[in-house]
Formats: structure tokens, C-alpha cells, sequence
């Protein structure tokens, strides 16, 4: 008897009447807000301006969702394409089915296309949002427990998790590899904002890092695994991605920090123009106060000084007149 292990939803969707409100769906939602919101925060501390990452992610994130999409059909592709299959459904993205790789290599290309509109550097860019996005794959994998799909090999460990029998899956307790990747991208966020504050990583390297930690625990949470996928000499398609862009990754580290030591001093021009133009009206500011000093009641010192000498003058002036008045009386 087991007395220990994860449950799984029932149902992945809970309906408000007429409106159905899907687990999976909910989950990349919530990932994407977070992921925004953390990197406005670091796009701010690293010089940029407010509502510059929000900006950017519209072009991104619709961008990484047909990638995440396509790349999830392309490799699986006969649940949709063999006898049997209804093709209708390579379009239903709520029932799960988003590839990491595909996600960001399609997402890149839409921040590149946002980044070149503000005349922003896509490396700093990334540099900025890295964290965030371990952090929306840590919330976005939760969407698999809902749909009770993408769990490891059988187990008796009390975090087992439980899975319910239906046409696709056999009842059972499983290693719960969604929560294994999720806890792995929480470390690979933490990981990044440690090195990039200790070392000051700059021109994309954050995120090559990023990439490098995550690919790293995907490759042996995806060898765990027991849903269908293509082997390429014995070993699951997405193990031999995981290497060959954990590779990519670590070479891109190194080259780029003997080519581009450093950080960028400015990422964002606007911001720059900005603060310049705020120091010159504090300068013209500055310069006025000090005019002000050298003015009384409105008139130049100069004035009021050449205004005390005309008056003492007519008063002596007055005097003498007075006194020759006196005489000739």
C-alpha cells in the first residue's frame, strides 16, 4: 500500500459557465507575467527604462509560442500526421505540446525584431530576461501536471506521482519529472543572478549561461522519461539536442568573454538621451538659482547699488541747498 505520493488533478480545466479555464494554459500565462515583470526589474537596474521588456515581449512571446509549437509537431509528429490521427489537433496548443527549443530559438527571432525597432542590443536584452524565463519554465511545467502527461519511469518514492489510467496512459506511480525540471529551472535562475551579479556578465553570456545550467538538468530529466519520442543511437531526440546546444552554449561563453570583456556601459540609447536631458535641465536649474542670488526685489545687485549712490548724492545735494538758502536769508 502506498502511503505517500503526489496526486494529480482530475481534470485539467475548470469551467465558469460557459468559459473553460485550462491548467496548461493558465500556467503559461502566469510563466509569461512573471518573466516580464522580473526582467523590467533587471532591464531597470542595468540602465534601461520602464516598459521596454513588456514592449519587446509582444513581439516575442507570440513569436515562441509557434515556435514552441512547431517544434513539438515536428518531432512528434506522427500523433498528429498517422492513420488514425486526426491533423486538427497539431493545432490544439491547450491539450500540451510546447518545445523548449523551438520556443526560444522562434522567441529569439521575435525580440531580435523588437530590439532592432528601439535600436536596443539583443544580447543585453537577453542578459536582462534570462532569469525570468527559467522562472516562467519552472511555473509553465506545472501546466503537465494538469494534463497528467510528460512524467519519468515507475517508482515507489513517496514523492511519486500518481497517474490516473485513460485511453493514452497507464495507471500507475511515476517519477514526477515535471516537478524534477521545475525545481531545476528555479536553481538555474537563482544560478544566473548569482553569477551575473558576482561576475558582471555582459553580452549575452547571462543567458548562455541560462541555456548551458538548463540544458544540463534536461538532459538527464528527459533520459528519465518514458512518453513516446524518436532515439537517435540509443538515446531520446531532446537528450542529444540538450548536449549539442549545452556545447553551443559553453563555446559561446568563452569566446565571447576574450572577444567582449565586460558589460555594456548603455543598452538602452533612449534611456541615455533621457538622463542627459534631465542633467542639462538640472544644469539650466542650477544656473538660474544662481542668477537669482545676484537679483533683490527683481533688480540687479548692480542696480541697487548705483540706486543707494544716486539717493545719498541728493541728499547731499539737498544740504547744500539748504544751507546757502539759510545764508542768503
Amino acid at each position: 500500500m502506498d502511503l505517500a505520493y503526489i496526486p494529480s488533478p482530475s481534470t485539467g480545466v475548470i469551467n465558469l459557465g460557459p468559459i473553460p479555464l485550462r491548467g496548461y494554459a493558465f500556467c503559461i500565462i502566469i510563466g509569461v507575467f512573471v518573466a516580464v515583470w522580473y526582467g523590467n526589474k533587471r532591464w531597470i537596474a542595468r540602465g534601461g527604462t520602464a516598459g521596454t521588456v513588456a514592449d519587446i515581449a509582444v513581439w516575442a512571446v507570440p513569436f515562441g509560442l509557434v515556435g514552441g509549437r512547431l517544434y513539438h509537431v515536428i518531432t512528434d509528429y506522427q500523433l498528429y500526421f498517422s492513420e488514425g490521427e486526426n491533423w486538427v489537433d497539431a493545432f490544439k496548443i491547450w491539450e500540451g505540446g510546447l518545445g523548449i527549443w523551438g520556443a526560444i530559438a522562434l522567441g529569439a527571432v521575435g525580440a531580435w525584431i523588437g530590439c532592432r525597432r528601439r535600436g536596443i542590443p539583443l544580447p543585453a536584452y537577453a542578459d536582462a530576461i534570462a532569469p525570468g524565463i527559467a522562472l516562467a519554465q519552472a511555473i509553465g511545467r506545472w501546466g503537465n501536471w494538469f494534463n497528467q502527461e510528460l512524467y519519468g519511469k515507475p517508482t515507489d518514492l513517496p514523492w511519486a506521482l500518481k497517474i490516473t489510467e485513460s485511453a493514452n496512459r497507464e495507471a500507475g506511480l511515476y517519477h514526477p519529472t515535471f516537478l524534477y525540471e521545475s525545481l531545476w529551472c528555479v536553481g538555474v535562475a537563482v544560478l544566473v543572478v548569482w553569477a551575473d551579479r558576482r561576475f558582471k556578465l555582459g553580452h549575452g553570456r547571462a543567458f548562455a549561461l541560462y541555456v548551458a545550467a538548463y540544458c544540463a538538468g534536461r538532459a538527464w530529466i528527459e533520459y528519465m522519461r518514458v512518453d513516446e519520442a524518436h532515439h537517435v543511437l540509443g538515446l531520446r531526440l531532446n537528450v542529444w539536442t540538450a548536449i549539442i546546444v549545452f556545447v553551443l552554449a559553453v563555446t559561446y561563453i568563452v569566446i565571447s568573454a576574450r572577444i567582449r570583456p565586460g558589460r555594456e556601459e548603455t543598452v538602452e540609447p533612449k534611456a541615455e538621451k533621457s538622463d542627459k536631458a534631465e542633467k542639462s535641465d538640472d544644469a539650466e536649474k542650477a544656473d538660474g538659482a544662481e542668477e537669482s542670488d545676484d537679483v533683490v526685489d527683481g533688480e540687479p545687485e548692480d542696480a541697487v547699488a548705483d540706486a543707494d549712490t544716486d539717493t545719498d548724492t541728493d541728499v547731499d545735494h539737498g544740504a547744500d541747498n539748504g544751507a546757502g538758502s539759510a545764508a542768503k536769508s
